[in-house]
């Protein structure tokens, strides 16, 4: 039987992070609430990078610009297509 994912609420992760901060030891952390060491780190760097837990604030600005760029991409690649099928109608008349 696989483990069950655990899930945990931004406040809570404020909560550990901040533990953190005020100088409790990671160590102590990860076995009082049963975490692991990656999900800690990790939370504690999201934190210090953007203040959010959500993946997409903290991305790298290329990652984002990259994104945008590519839907608007998809976004013409779509226009052009619509205006092609629109000259063919167009065409037979």
């Amino acid at each position: 039987m696989s483990a069950k994912r655990r899930t945990f609420s931004t406040d809570f992760k404020k909560q550990v992070v901040a533990l953190f901060e005020n100088g409790k030891s990671r160590q102590d952390i990860v076995q009082e609430y049963e975490l692991t060491a990656s999900a800690l780190d990790r939370w504690i760097t999201q934190f210090k990078q953007s203040g959010s837990f959500k993946e997409k604030d903290n991305r790298p600005q290329e990652e984002q610009e990259l994104i945008v760029l590519r839907k608007r991409n998809k976004q013409l690649e779509m226009e052009v297509d619509i205006l092609k099928q629109a000259a063919l109608i167009m065409g037979r008349r």
